[in-house]
């Protein structure tokens, strides 16, 4: 019903092809676009009278043509900019889109326009100049693909690795960045599927990276790795890469002891807890100790060591942990050094005999 019914004509851009009709009941605003410039005064004007009750049989309304398919723009999911000559400056990104990459425009940061496209599943924002990712990056909850090869980077945040990303992020890019550690929460983005780390400084690996049980294809050449953490052996990869890193030889006598006998109060309460899996959290413990029960180690026979414990270094044959294996230096190595951790002196004593036994 148009009679007395329209609270206001918006038609400051008739000449383009575009006027606002707002209406009462119900509250709604009918936007027009992309129409003949005759026909849409034709069609306000008739509006005007309908809503002053003239009679329907006079007004000037021309007839009803169905619209072609060639007229009706069906909405964008795909944009691809390369050159910083046409970024958008000045027009807003369709709110359409699922699959953007912005290369090559010397971007210093992520536009906000980019983080307000929800139905984004993949952004490729490589070959740029970007130095932080902002936490709201995490509100893109479809996005499914993130490559930032290629920037500036020196950390990913722990706010983006707790964000909506957990569930959707599936492929990682982080390669040819600054990156010299990856936070504790990385290991929280339990839907990686593939990621790649190559050439950053990165001086060690996430020591939870285990938890990442559907990651398949890993990447991390070309970095300042000496050894990677003990939680290592539970990955399961199709793809293995860490060539170029410098590897430090592995010697299990020459142990990093750090036991405190007898063992604190804390240590006691800390390896009971993992131990016999007692729930815990920040409503029941402080912070920092919930952080340091997270990152607990594990001794080879399966007990929890916090603060008090012995620290080696052993080889491990990648093929353990990987279908295919890069060659991890120009010998044609396929082997790497671990670390291993032992809850006493006992567990240590256990492992050294076995291994001098083994070595003859």
């Amino acid at each position: 019903q148009v009679q007395q019914n329209v609270e206001r004509l918006f038609t400051r851009f008739v000449e383009e092809g575009k006027a606002t009709v707002r209406l009462r009941e119900p509250a709604v605003d009918l936007c027009l676009s992309k129409a003949n410039v005759i026909n849409l005064k034709t069609f306000l004007s008739a509006v005007r009278l309908a809503h002053q009750g003239n009679d329907t049989g006079v007004l000037p309304l021309s007839p009803l043509v169905p619209a072609k398919n060639s007229d009706v723009e069906k909405p964008k999911t795909k944009m691809i900019i390369t050159s910083r000559r046409d970024y958008p400056l000045t027009k807003s990104f369709p709110y359409s889109l699922e699959h953007l990459q912005t290369s090559y425009c010397k971007l210093a940061r992520i536009d906000t326009r980019v983080l307000c496209l929800k139905k984004l599943r993949k952004l490729d924002l490589s070959h740029n100049h970007i130095k932080q990712l902002p936490a709201t990056l995490g509100d893109l909850v479809c996005l499914q693909e993130l490559d930032l090869h290629d920037n500036h980077l020196e950390a990913f945040s722990g706010a983006l690795c707790s964000s909506g990303l957990q569930k959707s992020l599936q492929f990682l890019d982080l390669s040819q960045n600054q990156i010299q550690a990856l936070p504790i929460e990385f290991c929280q983005l339990r839907g990686l599927v593939q990621l790649r780390l190559d050439d950053n400084a990165l001086l060690r690996l996430p020591c939870r990276i285990g938890q990442l049980s559907h990651l398949r294809f890993l990447s991390a050449a070309r970095n300042k790795l000496p050894f990677l953490p003990s939680d290592f052996r539970k990955l399961c990869l199709e793809n293995l890469d860490l060539f170029g890193n410098p590897f430090e030889q592995p010697n299990p006598l020459v142990p990093n002891i750090q036991l405190k006998i007898p063992l604190t109060l804390l240590e006691c309460a800390a390896r009971a807890t993992v131990n016999h899996r007692i729930p815990y959290g920040c409503h029941l413990l402080p912070s920092h100790l919930c952080k340091d029960l997270e990152v607990a180690k594990t001794c080879r026979c399966g007990s929890a060591c916090l603060s008090s414990f012995i620290q080696i270094t052993v080889t491990m044959n990648l093929h353990h942990v990987a279908h295919t294996v890069v060659l991890v230096d120009n010998m044609g190595g396929t082997e790497a050094p671990i670390l291993c951790y032992f809850c006493s002196l006992d567990c240590y004593s256990q492992f050294l005999d076995r291994h001098l036994q083994s070595n003859g």
